[in-house]
Parts: C-alpha cells; structure tokens; sequence
C-alpha cells in the first residue's frame, strides 16, 4: 500500500506579515481537517466518539514561527502520539446509524485509532479536494452518494480502503453480480437476462406463455422470479402457476410491516430490463449473511419476505431474526464473495433449498443490527486489519497480534502442550414441572383401531402426541363415557374412573397447542399380567394394550434460565483468551465458531423439555439473541431414531429389577444386614445413609403418606379462603390444579390392599421438590419433614432402578445407552482421522495458522435414564481398575457419595492432541473425563466436594481464573432472583436480568474479575436479589430462587485414547439381538377387533352432536385437526 504525501505549504506569499496570517489559517484548515463537524445532530453517544485530541490542539496552537514557503509536514508536527485516522465517508443516515454508532465506538478503543466522520454537506458540496484527510477509508454508496467523488478522492489521496470503490458499480447492477458470482463458481438459481436495449435486439427475445416464459430459448415454468437489472430498484416479482390460483407476488422495500403484496396479474413486466430466474423453495425462510473479512461471517435468517408480506417484528418493533450456522460449504462461499467483490464489510443473501445453498444477492456494505457480540466482532476484525496495515509504516508501537488465539491449546499435566480437539458432553434437561402418569389396560374395538392405524404393530408399541392424534384418543374416552352413562350394563371394560381421568386430562387447557401430553400404547399379547395380589381386578385373558398417560414435565423459566447460564459457562471450558482476548474468559469459543474452525451439532430427545434445555443452553454458549423456538428448529437436532437419545420400554431385567426393589421395600421391619446386602450389594455411601435415615420403609411410607394428606388438607383449606381464586402459583399453576396433583399421589402411593406402590416413591419427591423449590411462598406446615423423607426413599429408588448388582446396572445400562455410546465412540474417532467435514479449505485460509484443524462439539441432552445409564457404564464397564489407578479410585468414591444426578447433570469428555507427540504414539491423543451432578438441591450443604476441574494440571497451581478453562463465575453480576409471588411468563424474556446485553465483551469482562478460588463453573450459592431475604417458615432457604450449578468435576485425566476407544467397543460388542427392546413375535391383530370401528365412532360423534366446550372440537373435519400445532 503507497503511501500519501502528507506535506503541505504553509504561507507563499513575498509579504512576512501575510505569510504569519496565512500560516495561522492553514494551521486552523488543518485542524478542521481533522475533527469531526461537531455542529450536525448525530446518534447519541457518536459525540464521545469523534472527540478531537487534546494533544492535537496543541501541537495546531503553537506559535507559528515559520518563514514563509517552509513545508511542513504532519509527522513534523506530531510531538503528541500519532494517530492512525478512519474516516468514514458515506450519507448521514448511514454514518450516524446506530450499528455505525456501536462499531466506532469499539473501533475508538484500539489505542492508535481516531475516527473521523465525514460531514454529509461536505460530501455533496464540496470537491474531493477539501474533503478530511484520512489514512484509512470506509466509503460505501447508498441513495443519493457521490460514488465519483469518493473514487476520485481515493485516486487523490490513496487511503487504505476497506471496500473498493470500483466494485461497488458492479454490484449496483445485478447482471454484473450474477456474472462474478458465476466466475467464482459460485452456485446461482438458473437465471436468464432480458435486455431491452435497442442497439442488442438479440438479447430481448421474450415469449410469454400462461405457466411459462421463454427468455431467449431459456424457459422458466412457473413458478418463477423477475427482478430489475438496477440493483437499487427492490421492485422483485414472483409469479405463480395457474394450478395455484396464479397471479403474483410483488416485493418492495419494507414499508411499516409490509414487505410484499400479491396482485392477481399473471403477465409479466413489458418495459425495462429484467433477470429471470428459477423460484427457490426455502420452506419460508432467507438466510443473510454478513462478512467482516474474508475469515469472518454471521449469519441471520429471517422470514421470506415472499412469504405473506408481512414483517414480523418483536415488541420492540425491530424486525424478527436470528442468527443461523453456516455450513462449510456456505463458510467457503462467504470468504469468495468477500473477496471477488473486493468488500471487506459485505451482506449478501443465501437461499437454502433441496439441500443447496444458493446466493441470489450481494448488498455491498452491510452491517448486523442488534447484535453486541457482531459488534465487538467487527471493531477487533476491523482495527487489527487497520493496525496490521498500517501500524508498521507509521512506525507505531504496536505487536501484531498472532492467531495463536485462535488454537485451543491447553498445558498438560507434565507441562507440554496440547490442542482441544473434540468435546462430548451428554447433559440432562433443566427444571421442569412434575411429570405425572396415568396407566389403564384397554381392551375396546377402537384403541386397536386406533393402534393398527398408526403402525403399531410394526414394533408392538405407539406413540401419540400430535394434536390430531390426542384428538382421536379423546373422542373415544368421550364416547366410551356416554355409552357407560347410557348403559349402566354395558360390557365396557374399561374402568369409568380412568377414562374419566384420560377425558380431564386431554381437555386440559381447551386445545393442544404447546402442552406437553402423550399417550402411549404398548401392545400386551396375553393382557396386562397382575402385579401384585391385592390389585382389585382379575386377570383377563385375551390380548390388550397398555395405555400410559403422561403430561406434565414441561421446562420452566427456572430451567430455562439454568441451560442458558450453563451454555454461556461452557464457553470456558474451551481455551482461549490470550492475546486479544485477554481478560474475557470464554471468547476463545466464540473467536473459534466465528472463524469456522468450530464443528458443532446439538442433539435432543424428543421431550420438548429436552428440547427447548438444549436451544437455551446454545442461546448461552454462543452468545445468541432472541427467543428459543428459533433458535431450536435451527441448531437442534432431534436424535429419537434408533434409541440413541430416547428409550420408550423397560427390558426384563429392568422389570425384574423393580420387582425385587418393591418386594424388599414392602417388609415392614427396619432394614437388617440382609437388607443392606440384598439392596446395597455396591456398598455406595449415599445409599447406605439413606437406607440409615429410613429404618423401616413401611414406617417411612406411613409417615409420608400421612404427611400429603395433611398437604392436601391445608391447600383445601387454603381455597376457601377469599383469596385463593387469585393466588396464582409458578408457572402459572393454580391451587384447584396443585391440589389435583397431590391427590392424586395420595390415592395412588396406598392401594387398596393398603400395601405402598413403590413407583409413585420419585413422583412424591418430584413434587415436593418443584413446590419447596418454585411455592415456598405458601408456607405449607410439615414440607420439610416431607422433602427429607420421599428424598431418602427415592435416593434409594431411583438409582436402584437402573440395577442393584454391578451385573444388573450393566445390563440395564446396555439397553439404554449403546446406541449413545456407539456415538460418542464414532465422534472421537472422527476427530482424528483426516475428515473434510466442517473443514476449512486450506487454499482459502490465509491468516489462519491451521485451517485445516477443528475443534469438533458433540452436545446430548436426554433424559435422567440416560444419564444413569451412561455414568454406570463408565463406572462398572471396566474403563480402569481402580486397585491399579489412585485417580479413577477417588473418582469413584465421588460418584458413590453423589445422592442424585439432579436438573443439568453433565457427563463430559475431552479430546487433546499433543502435536509433539508420535502421531502413532499413544500418548499422542489424550482424553479426560469430567462429571458434575447438576443443579443444587435445597439441602446441598451435605453434598461431596470433588477434586476440581483439571485437578492435576499445571494452569491451576496458580489458580488463575483466566488462563484455561473454566471459570469461577462467582463475582459476576447478581441477576434479578425468580421470586415466585411473581411468576415468570415463559413468553416474556428469559428472568435473568443483565444491566448489558448478553454476549457483549462488556459482559464477559465481568466474570474476569474474579481472583483465586477454585475453577467453578457457578458460584456456590442461588443468585438471589438483594431485597430477598428468606424466611425459614416459609420453605427452604434458596429454594424460591435459581438454584446454581454444582461445578464439574474431574474423574481422570490422563486417559488415552486407545483406552477410552477399546472400552467403548467392548461394552457395545456385548450388546447383541438379545438386548433388542421391542416383541419381534406379535400375533395378527384379531379380526373382530378390526371391525368397522372408525364408522361406529363416526355414527356416534353425529349422533352426539358436538363435544363439551371445554375440551378440543373433534376432528372431524381436516380442517380443524391442521388448525393445532403440538410443540415436539
């Protein structure tokens, strides 16, 4: 880059006096060449940011002693520190937007750095030559700029431009855009141009037909795309076919909330020149992105403007986006267009349609609105840029800042270093409400109707949760209802009380849309087999299904704001923050993802609770905006093939397993060493002091049933008085539906033979930990004395349902998790091996040190089963003898103090590479093994101490919070508490207030000041506001708020990867057909319970003449059943 004479003559006339005068003059000509126009209105807050320096007025106010016709040059006068000045040249409605505003403000920052602000009047008015000197140019043309001066200034002054000028003719024309693009091999619609140019008749050869158009021997069936060859004019038209109604979509330049109109004219535009092209199908949506230089893009996607025409705003009235991932074929596509158009700051649109992304648009200059982190991303892309530049040509004291940044590396316990590879994390979903069940065995005509219809046969299972679908298992409780009303001697043999209940339930709410119901059938070839002696109903022979109700277990506000918060935690598990970054702890994630070298898929069950922990928990860790639905259809895959994160039956052990749990905890004696052998065979701490605190289960099961009742008294005696109709509970629940669910608990724990049902044991504690956690404020007598017991019972339970012996917990754990961790096994092997996925072109990389090097991320949320299952095949599956390794023996006396794998429990591995190392060396790849048992309970104060994270490694002796990992989150800002006399709308903004957004470097730079301590990922105690001040009548202290995080732990680590891969291999080897969880063997379905069933439901909805109003219509219609969405 040449640099520009900065000289210039002061004073040239023969007259002394004159010369002093016109030096004064030229001296105040260079001042206001260098400050900004004070006197214009601009954004609030650009006024700080354009400052002249004081040490400038200086050096402009000395005495000028010079003789006339002396040539004084800049640097000369520069006693002051030199400055590198920006100048920003472009129309006032840009200069002074409020994403220009954000960007200048950072890009002032940088310590050699000043901006200045061209003025609008001096742009248009004045000729390029009186214009303000400027090393570096930011000029980018809009409606109504002077394109020529800008170029003419830059031939004049030869400033570094950060978007050619040259090149922003080209892309003012559409047809020249499209020609680049297609030099560039870069994929387009199939397009044709339409010139009307009377010196180039050849090129306007039209023939117009009802469905299709022929331009010049190119034809487009409709649906197609017209659009004008000046790119300035937004007048983009899509016709559509005839079988579609024809007519046209016409799009413009939004006004208000309007976008796009629809015309019925077909035919289309007879004057002007126009691009045709094929209709993309991008299911609604377009994708924009935004470059920053060629190694840096973000991505927004938003609403087709196509769509309806209607802008969707949020309540701000901003327009809604949210931010996507790019592929790397897309990552590749924004670094050309970046570079084919010569723009370092450039926008340009992206259709993804039939499994392609195609561009079909470059807007040239662009910035991202509302979003901090692009902000702070662009000032450091830009001012290092600058600094790189032209820092070495002015001589400035300033080090050029190494990609080391960039390369995850990490100290090893020996000292050495290596580089994060891969991070699998299987994580459990956040704070829901209490899941509750129903079950009845069905045995009527229409639920095999039902069951044949969907597929249930196939695999002797069904799951229903589709609105239509529920709307089918509702009309038949309801008719089966009227028949049992109408004839009291039926031979229905459904009970009346569970059809009731199935009825209530489905009705819940008057709809379906975003309740997390289901229902599931499992097929019974020999009917329901009785489980104990007292049930009151003999057995019936013949085949049914088991129908098993469930609702509830929706993620809360809480829950939400714990995924959130352990996502943005997250972020400092990966290393970074030198350089640059220093001092904003968790950057290095981000600095990664946005340089393309970060491969990251996020898998979830099909539970929506664990679906939307898993959108909150992305929402933290990278930084996003906005609401959660967004960003789950995006970023989240649903992984419920193959069992990989969901598991719909138990296995025989696992029957087996309850059978004999609920055999040993029915004996109504206190527990002897025979019990202590029988249910304790692994001799875990934490079950030991459980069983100690229980004594005698029956007892204990007495005394917990005697303690709901006096519950459920006290809320009934709650709702007679005059305010309960207006007490409303968290998460919206109200006293009538609180009183429901204890109720129920109280029929079903004592059955009629008096004896306890054991499965309702985690029910109980489910419910008395949401209420003592999120209805503290009740003041409910005896809950205390309620959560110290059903929790003892469930410690025991819970865990022991997933196997008593070693044995037992392995095989359980096979059914379960194999399919998970044959996953995980593939993950860390393709991690290593030489994989194009995700990759960066090394051809395409420069300025970064090792592009074909990636960190890939693995994230699994799934249910509690999972976990248990996947931590017990870590523990008994043989990975380490814990006689032989001192390290995986304290480990394992840590998980067997854990009582319960609560809300957020994470499992975590991580991969390092040591570059130093034999690439066939074992010691060359290195795995370590983390664990953390998720949110604290409301008795925490008794919960085992781990070892920390990365115990043994060398960046901990010093215990400094910003050299690695993970951080010590305890001084960051206090957010708001969720009281709960306040309940928390789930559509309002996530309850953790932050004073800035989040995301911003202002906010990370909080959590950098934290001093010593231990590496934690939260602070040990709930977040809590000021005001709070817990009363001890009232419930648990902390337990009205958000409870923290326990840290993750530590297991091992100095793992090799040939351990970790061998391990995985062996225990999934063993997992053969016999494990396979479905009845490969069904009978036929007989014939007479096939019989016309959907006509006799039919003939009976007529005949019924319409549903109850507090329930869904039914869908008899198509039309009604498409009406209802179901959040999955």
């Amino acid at each position: 880059m040449s640099k520009r004479g900065r000289g210039f003559v002061l004073g040239c006339e023969e007259d002394d006096g004159d010369a002093q005068t016109e030096l004064a003059q030229n001296v105040e000509d260079l001042r206001g060449t260098l400050k900004t126009n004070m006197d214009q209105e601009m954004e609030p807050g650009l006024d700080q940011v354009l400052n002249k320096d004081p040490g400038l007025d200086q050096v402009l106010n000395q005495d000028p002693g010079l003789d006339s016709g002396d040539s004084v040059d800049l640097e000369d006068l520069e006693d002051y520190e030199r400055r590198i000045v920006v100048g920003i040249c472009a129309m006032t409605k840009k200069s002074r937007s409020k994403p220009m505003v954000q960007i200048l403000e950072r890009l002032c920052r940088f310590d050699f750095i000043q901006v200045t602000v061209f003025p609008e009047d001096v742009i248009l008015e004045q000729p390029p030559e009186n214009w303000p000197l400027c090393d570096v140019l930011v000029s980018f043309h809009s409606k109504g700029f002077p394109l020529d001066k800008a170029v003419e200034y830059s031939k004049l002054r030869n400033p570094l431009l950060i978007n050619d000028l040259d090149m922003q003719y080209y892309i003012q024309d559409r047809r020249e855009v499209y020609r680049i693009l297609q030099e560039e091999g870069i994929d387009l619609p199939r397009y044709a141009v339409l010139n009307r140019d009377p010196d180039h008749p050849e090129e306007c050869n039209l023939v117009e037909g009802e469905d299709h158009v022929e331009v010049n021997g190119e034809i487009f069936q409709k649906p197609f795309v017209e659009k004008p060859v000046c790119a300035e004019d937004h007048n983009v038209y899509i016709y559509y076919p005839t079988s579609a109604g024809g007519g046209s979509q016409r799009l413009f330049r939004k006004i208000g909330s309007r976008s796009s109109v629809y015309s019925p004219e077909s035919s289309v535009r007879k004057t002007g020149s126009y691009i045709y092209e094929e209709f993309m199908p991008t299911d609604g949506t377009d994708v924009k992105v935004y470059t920053v230089g060629p190694d840096y893009a973000h991505a927004e996607a938003r609403k087709s403007p196509a769509l309806d025409g209607k802008v969707e705003r949020d309540s701000e009235g901003k327009e809604v986006r949210y931010p996507v991932m790019l592929t790397a074929m897309e990552k590749l596509v924004a670094r050309k267009v970046c570079l084919a158009f010569k723009q370092t700051v450039c926008g340009f649109d992206l259709l993804r349609a039939n499994g392609h992304s195609f561009v079909c648009d470059v807007n040239g200059f662009s910035f991202v609105k509302n979003s901090m982190k692009y902000y702070d991303d662009c000032a450091k892309v830009l001012g290092n840029l600058v600094m790189r530049e032209l820092a070495p040509q002015l001589h400035l004291p300033w080090s050029l800042p190494m990609e080391s940044e960039d390369i995850p590396i990490v100290p090893t316990t020996s000292g050495t270093m290596m580089e994060l590879r891969c991070v699998i994390a299987i994580i459990r979903h956040g704070d829901r409400t209490p899941k509750q069940k129903m079950k009845m065995e069905v045995r009527h005509p229409l639920f095999f109707e039902l069951f044949e219809k969907y597929g249930g046969y196939k695999s002797g299972k069904l799951k229903l949760k589709k609105p239509k679908q529920l709307q089918e298992v509702l009309d038949i409780a309801r008719l089966l209802l009227v028949e049992l009303g109408q004839h009291t001697d039926c031979e229905i043999e459904e009970k009346k009380s569970k059809l009731e209940q199935l009825k209530t339930v489905l009705e819940m709410y008057g709809h379906f849309s975003g309740i997390n119901r289901k229902v599931q059938l499992t097929y019974l070839r020999t009917g329901k087999p009785q489980a104990s002696s007292g049930e009151e109903d003999c057995h019936k022979e013949g085949p049914s299904l088991l129908l098993v109700l469930k609702w509830g277990g929706e993620l809360t506000p809480a829950g939400r704001v714990q995924a959130e918060e352990l996502g943005r935690a997250f972020r400092c598990m990966y290393p970074g923050g030198q350089g640059d970054y220093a001092g904003f702890p968790g950057c290095g994630l981000l600095r990664l993802h946005s340089t393309y070298r970060h491969d990251l898929k996020i898998y979830a069950s099909d539970e929506g609770r664990v679906q939307m922990t898993a959108a909150a928990f992305a929402k933290g860790l990278l930084a996003l905006e906005g609401e959660l639905t967004p960003i789950l259809v995006q970023m989240v895959k649903s992984a419920n093939m193959n069992g990989l994160l969901d598991s719909d039956c138990l296995s025989d052990s696992q029957n087996r397993v309850k059978t004999r749990l609920h055999e040993i905890l029915q004996q109504d004696q206190d527990f002897g060493p025979d019990h202590y052998q029988k249910l304790a065979p692994t001799q875990s701490p934490s079950l030991v002091n459980s069983m100690n605190l229980v004594q005698n289960p029956v007892k204990t099961c007495d005394e917990v049933h005697s303690l709901i009742q006096s519950l459920t008294s006290q809320i009934r005696q709650r709702l007679e008085t005059p305010t309960a109709q207006n007490l409303q509970l968290y998460h919206s629940e109200s006293l009538e539906l609180m009183l429901q669910r204890w109720s129920k608990l109280e029929r079903d724990f004592r059955m009629k033979s008096g004896r306890y049902d054991i499965s309702k044991i985690p029910d109980i504690y489910d419910c008395i930990k949401y209420d003592s956690q999120h209805n503290a404020s009740l003041g409910l007598d005896q809950t205390q004395d309620l959560f110290r017991l059903s929790r003892a019972l469930a410690d025991i339970v819970i865990p022991q349902e997933y196997g008593i012996s070693k044995e037992e917990k392995l095989d359980i754990a096979q059914t379960y998790c194999v399919p998970l961790m044959k996953k995980i096994q593939l993950d860390l092997q393709r991690t290593h091996e030489d994989e194009a996925v995700n990759k960066l072109h090394p051809l395409y990389s420069r300025g970064v040190m090792s592009p074909g090097r990636h960190v890939r991320t693995r994230l699994y949320f799934t249910s509690e089963s999972h976990v248990h299952s996947l931590l017990n095949m870590f523990r008994y599956g043989g990975l380490l003898n814990e006689e032989q390794d001192a390290q995986w023996k304290q480990a394992m006396e840590y998980l067997s103090a854990v009582p319960e794998l609560n809300y957020m429990t994470q499992i975590v591995i991580m991969l390092y590479e040591d570059n130093n190392k034999d690439p066939s060396s074992e010691e060359r790849f290195h795995v370590e093994l983390h664990f953390s048992p998720g949110v604290r309970g409301c008795e925490s104060e008794s919960a085992p101490q781990g070892f920390g994270f990365r115990p043994a490694s060398s960046e901990n002796k010093d215990k400094r919070p910003d050299q690695g990992s993970l951080e010590d989150l305890s001084q960051d800002q206090p957010d708001q508490a969720l009281l709960m006399s306040e309940p928390i709308s789930i559509q309002r903004r996530s309850p953790m207030v932050r004073n800035r957004k989040t995301g911003s470097m202002e906010v990370l730079s909080e959590c950098a000041q934290s001093k010593g301590g231990p590496l934690r990922l939260f602070s040990s105690g709930s977040r809590q506001s000021p005001e709070f001040k817990p009363n001890p009548g009232l419930g648990f202290e902390g337990c009205s708020m958000v409870p923290s995080i326990f840290p993750l732990e530590t297991l091992h680590n100095s793992l090799s990867l040939k351990q970790v891969d061998e391990f995985l291999h062996r225990v999934c080897k063993t997992q053969d057909q016999d494990h396979n969880r479905t009845n490969a063997v069904l009978m036929e379905s007989p014939a007479h319970l096939r019989a016309s069933s959907e006509a006799y439901l039919q003939q009976f909805l007529h005949s019924f003449g319409g549903v109850p109003s507090s329930g869904p219509s039914s869908p008899v219609h198509e039309s009604l059943a498409s009406s209802f969405s179901f959040s999955q």
